[in-house]
């Protein structure tokens, strides 16, 4: 049997979502969220549009998964070159180093993620940004109270000290993603000692 006569595999549902939002964020990240299409999300997905249709209620529920997806995804990236076993300010330094590395690495995905983020809606017009934080905050809380307990860091309020330091890694994304040629590795670690000039006992 031949390629060409060879059946096409059928997808899952799990790869065919995946498939869909996958081309939801490239037509984000190339189009922005006002200008992303979901005829557009379907030609580049190579489906029909009435099987996006079928696997998400709508642009908006479209756009909410992919974010999450895309959330977990880098935050798993950020997560996996880290020996978390090492004294918490060892991990922040290794963990601003890896953020500010996805700048290169995985650039779509962030811009199409701080464009969905930042410009979705629930149904009564409020933004859902808080949401979208809400499981990584709680991480970094995790973080910062251990920090506390082995007596590396101060005895701030944990919630505090996780929304500010994701406020300054939000920051420093932005900052790279605007300054191609300033070096992110350099930029992480002055950062890291700036945060933990606050943060360390």
């Amino acid at each position: 049997m031949t390629s060409a006569s060879r059946p096409r595999r059928r997808l899952g549902e799990d790869e065919r979502r995946r498939q869909i939002m996958a081309a939801a964020l490239q037509e984000v990240a190339d189009r922005g969220y006002e200008g992303a299409s979901l005829t557009r999300v379907a030609a580049r997905a190579g489906v029909a549009k009435g099987l996006v249709w079928h696997y998400f209620a709508g642009k908006d529920d479209l756009m909410g998964a992919t974010a999450r997806a895309a959330m977990e995804a880098l935050r798993a990236d950020v997560v996996a070159g880290i020996d978390l076993d090492r004294p918490v300010p060892d991990v922040i330094r290794a963990a601003l180093r890896a953020a500010a590395a996805l700048v290169r690495t995985r650039r779509d995905e962030l811009v199409a993620l701080n464009r969905i983020v930042h410009n979705l809606r629930r149904a009564g017009g409020e933004d859902v940004a808080a949401d979208f934080y809400e499981e990584t905050h709680r991480a970094q809380e995790e973080l910062f109270r251990r920090g506390q307990a082995e007596g590396s860091l101060r005895r701030l309020d944990p919630r505090v000290m996780a929304v500010t330091y994701q406020g300054a890694v939000d920051t420093m994304l932005a900052y790279l993603e605007a300054h191609p040629d300033v070096d992110p590795g350099a930029y992480a670690a002055a950062l890291a000692e700036v945060l933990l000039g606050g943060m360390q006992a």
